[in-house]
């Protein structure tokens, strides 16, 4: 029999509702040890005390038609052949020669500069060039011992310049000039220049050649 857990009513076994109050029964099943009728929410049976909960899984277990269905495996996704884009034709050497050769500019040839120094006689404005190639540059006045490489006989007050008087040597790019002995004295921007001693010239440098600034040059590049 099934007790009616609101009433306590006993009803037969097999019944889905109390006969009294009409209240839904718990569903029973049988005691799988004595066979005693009990619910199927019991822990124990009441009769032998058999552990329900240990019940095998086809007393309890849902109908198999009422099993949902296997997941699907889904079809495997085959990825697209990649599209290999047209390769780009590049002109052989042979096909370049000719297009560089127009975009080249024609080669020049290259010309070597070399720096000239010059004098300008401030008295006369004249300009004389200091003769390239040669490392040491007499200047005076014609002589029998050493020809004079820059002649200033024809400048005016000429005759206070000894005829060996200053040398302007030259060293790369570099001029100095020296007193070689002269009667009169050599100045620098006014300033004497000891006999044996060099002066490196810079552009603008004033060269007198004797006393009292009566012949003098600007040294110029």
């Amino acid at each position: 029999m099934i007790v009616c857990p609101n009433c306590n009513h006993a009803n037969p076994d097999g019944a889905v509702q109390c006969e009294a109050c009409y209240t839904p029964l718990p569903v029973s099943i049988a005691c799988p040890s004595c066979g005693t009728t009990v619910q199927a929410d019991a822990s124990f049976c009441g009769q032998c005390g058999y552990h329900l909960k240990s019940v095998s899984a086809p007393m309890l277990s849902t109908p198999e038609s009422s099993l949902p269905d296997p997941l699907e495996s889904p079809e495997p996704i085959v990825p697209e052949p990649l599209v290999q884009p047209d390769p780009i034709l590049l002109p052989t050497q042979a096909e370049r020669i000719p297009e560089a050769a127009a975009i080249q500019p024609p080669v020049l040839a290259t010309q070597l500069q070399q720096s000239f120094a010059r004098l300008l006689n401030l008295q006369t404005s004249t300009v004389v060039e200091i003769p390239p190639g040669l490392t040491v540059v007499h200047i005076g006045k014609p002589n029998d011992q050493i020809p004079p490489d820059i002649d200033v006989s024809g400048f005016p007050n000429s005759e206070i310049v000894s005829r060996i008087h200053a040398d302007i040597r030259v060293e790369g790019e570099t001029y100095y000039i020296e007193d070689v002995g002269s009667s009169n004295g050599t100045y620098i921007n006014n300033s004497p220049l000891p006999m044996g001693n060099r002066h490196r010239l810079r552009p603008g440098d004033r060269i007198s050649l004797g006393k009292g600034d009566k012949i003098s040059f600007l040294f110029q590049t």
